[in-house]
């Protein structure tokens, strides 16, 4: 639902220093170096890495991909959001 906040949760209870997370959304909504659609609307917990989107947009629905790489390994896991 428009304005509300969804966390995307990694499963990761403790951050380690050796972890490299990112955050990536594949969307049909075309994005430019100055899109500014999640301006401070985004945060990122420094304890788990998890996203929370506040004040939710229609325009936010999409497929989010988590990538977390390792020292040994790459795990990957996908959200589907959708904001009606």
């Amino acid at each position: 639902m428009e304005g509300e906040s969804v966390t995307l949760h990694t499963d990761v209870t403790k951050i380690q220093r050796d972890y490299e997370i990112e955050w990536r959304i594949i969307s049909n909504i075309p994005a430019y170096d100055n899109d500014e659609r999640f301006r401070d609307r985004l945060k990122l917990s420094d304890q788990t890495g998890s996203l929370t989107i506040t004040n939710t947009r229609t325009t936010d629905s999409g497929l989010y991909k988590l990538t977390i790489t390792t020292e040994d390994k790459e795990s990957i896991k996908k959200f589907n959001v959708t904001v009606d």
